[in-house]
């Protein structure tokens, strides 16, 4: 079984080295971690008395790693999560924050379930969540990927700037379809066709 320190990792394979790109409001960021997060958790790692991008170029893998287990797993208690779930929403959270909850309790609220949508893990979310999962937890896993990769098409949708991230130069998926996709089982990946119908609006 998978600890929270092995998907922490894989994130960190995924989101890959230090980039700074003007289009992403992240800012700088390396191995996932933005200059954001770093200056919220005080992270002046050349001790000049200031957070800047030079401290995010100096964060290494490991730092990145205890970061993401303690302040997108741990305190966001994605730990009450049934197995299945944790993983893709840690993945999300990591990259859209608490809209990776949010996102979860919307799911929730279409199945059925009274939940608050907040952002928040707490019991009622939790107890949702397992009950949703006794029907089917590769169901739920599927339902809730699907419903991060239609988030991230309508982030494109409306920020014209982001579509890169949703849509290669070349036109096929782009980063953030296909780390959706990797949580979602093969029959729901969208093929060439679909993937091209979805986006032809943005031509």
């Amino acid at each position: 079984m998978q600890t929270v320190r092995d998907i922490a990792k894989q994130i960190v394979a995924r989101e890959g080295g230090f980039v700074d790109d003007p289009d992403d409001p992240g800012g700088a960021t390396k191995y996932g971690v933005t200059i954001h997060t770093m200056r919220r958790l005080g992270l002046d790692l050349n001790a000049d008395g200031q957070v800047t991008s030079e401290d995010v170029r100096l964060l290494s893998l490991s730092r990145a790693v205890e970061i993401f287990v303690t302040h997108y797993f741990d305190r966001p208690r994605l730990a009450l999560l049934p197995e299945g779930l944790q993983a893709p929403v840690f993945d999300m959270y990591v990259n859209a924050g608490a809209q990776a909850v949010k996102l979860l309790q919307h799911l929730l609220r279409d199945m059925g379930f009274a939940v608050v949508v907040d952002g928040a893990i707490g019991p009622q979310t939790a107890q949702a969540s397992h009950k949703a999962a006794e029907r089917s937890p590769t169901a739920l896993a599927d339902a809730y990927g699907i419903a991060r990769r239609n988030y991230y098409f309508r982030l494109a949708d409306r920020r014209p700037a982001s579509r890169k991230y949703a849509r290669t130069r070349a036109g096929r998926k782009g980063g953030w379809i296909r780390r959706a996709e990797e949580f979602i089982s093969a029959r729901y990946h969208l093929n060439e066709r679909e993937f091209q119908q979805r986006v032809a609006q943005w031509d």
